[in-house]
C-alpha cells in the first residue's frame, strides 16, 4: 500500500468558507474525509496545511522519508516561493501540484507558477476533484 502526503498551503484552510463561486463550499477535512474513504484499499492518505512558508518547506523535505508522493497545493507561494521550487527538487519521490481554480482564468499575477517546473506533474482548475485525481495518478507510478 502507498502512502501519499497532501500538503496545503495559505488559506486553504478557510475551504468551504472563503470565496466560494471560485473555491466551492466543501471543507477540506469533508472533502478528505471522502478521499480517504474512496482510497481505504488502496493508499494510506494524511494531510497538513499552514499558512507559513517554511512550514510547508519542512513538510515537503520530512515526506519524502516515508511516502510514495506528494501532492501539493501551494496556493498563492505558487507564485512567489523560489525556497518552495527548490525543496521540491530536494525530493526523491514525485510531488504532484494541485490548484482548485484554473490559475489563468484569474488575475495575471496567478498566471505564473514558480513550482511548476519542479513539479512532476500539475492540475489545474478542477477544484478538488484535482486532488483525486492526482491520488490515481501517483498509484500508477
Amino acid at each position: 500500500m502507498k502512502n501519499i502526503f497532501i500538503i496545503n498551503g495559505p488559506n486553504l484552510n478557510l475551504l468551504g468558507k472563503r470565496e466560494p463561486t471560485i473555491y466551492g463550499n466543501i471543507t477540506f477535512e469533508s472533502y478528505f474525509s471522502s478521499l480517504q474513504k474512496q482510497f481505504v484499499d488502496k493508499v494510506r492518505l494524511q494531510h497538513f496545511q499552514s499558512n507559513i512558508e517554511g512550514e510547508l518547506i519542512d513538510k515537503i523535505q520530512a515526506a519524502c522519508l516515508d511516502n510514495d508522493g506528494i501532492i501539493l497545493n501551494a496556493a498563492a507561494y505558487s507564485h512567489t516561493s523560489i525556497a518552495l521550487a527548490d525543496a521540491i527538487k530536494s525530493v526523491q519521490i514525485p510531488v504532484i501540484g494541485v490548484h482548485i481554480s484554473n490559475i489563468y482564468n484569474r488575475e495575471a499575477e496567478r498566471h505564473t507558477d514558480l513550482l511548476v517546473g519542479a513539479c512532476k506533474g500539475n492540475i489545474s482548475g478542477l477544484g478538488l476533484d484535482g486532488y483525486r485525481l492526482a491520488i490515481y495518478y501517483l498509484l500508477q507510478l
